[in-house]
């Protein structure tokens, strides 16, 4: 009689565990499931976070390019600005010494033009002059020094300084008759410019080209 309970009882004992093993599986699978959930949000989000961080680096480095080229830009257009201003240096540092030589060479061609042959001494001291004055030009050749004598040319403002303005029908209005005193370009760039009368129109054709206009 003992021996039909305790079997009974036995085999409740193993049904009761075998729930109980049921129960801690299903369990163990629930949290195996939530973990592996947050695992996958939490990776997620690792991605997402360098996804972000990468597009920022990118954006940056993108930037700093961008200001490198533009100093290296700058950093080349400072260089030859510099180079300029030397090469302009070199070559316009006689400025000061030119001008001063033009009022001997202005003064040698006055006297030419005033001494007149009329004794040996006098031709003597012509050619002297004219020797001394060849020299003076060959030495600004030299150095790049043109002389302006603009006789026949159109009158140009930035080589050429009106005194006068003289009516003649000879040459066309605007054309340089005379040249008062000679101009001088160093390198290019004028260093005194030439004192010139310039022709204009004579009045009667002045007031006769008025008439035509007004008549047009």
């Amino acid at each position: 009689m003992n021996t039909d309970q305790d079997v009974s009882e036995i085999e409740e004992s193993a049904v009761l565990q075998d729930e109980n093993n049921e129960l801690e599986t299903d369990a163990d699978g629930s949290v195996s499931d939530a973990s592996g959930s947050e695992d996958e949000q939490v990776s997620q989000v690792s991605v997402d976070e360098l996804t972000q961080q990468l597009v920022a680096a990118q954006e940056e480095a993108a930037s700093n390019w961008d200001k490198a080229l533009r100093v290296q830009a700058e950093m080349e257009n400072i260089k030859r600005r510099s180079q300029k201003d030397i090469e302009n240096a070199h070559k316009f540092a006689l400025v000061d010494f030119a001008k001063e030589l033009l009022t001997v060479i202005d003064s040698l061609e006055l006297g030419l033009q005033a001494v007149a042959e009329s004794s040996p001494e006098i031709a003597k001291i012509r050619e002297g002059n004219e020797l001394t004055l060849k020299q003076f030009q060959s030495v600004f050749s030299k150095f790049s020094i043109e002389t302006v004598d603009p006789v026949g040319e159109k009158f140009d403002p930035e080589k050429h300084q009106a005194m006068v303005m003289q009516e003649t029908a000879d040459v066309e209005p605007n054309t340089i008759v005379t040249v008062f005193q000679k101009g001088y370009l160093l390198n290019g760039r004028v260093l005194r410019p030439a004192m010139v009368i310039v022709a204009k129109a004579p009045s009667s054709e002045v007031e006769k080209n008025e008439e035509n206009d007004n008549s047009d």
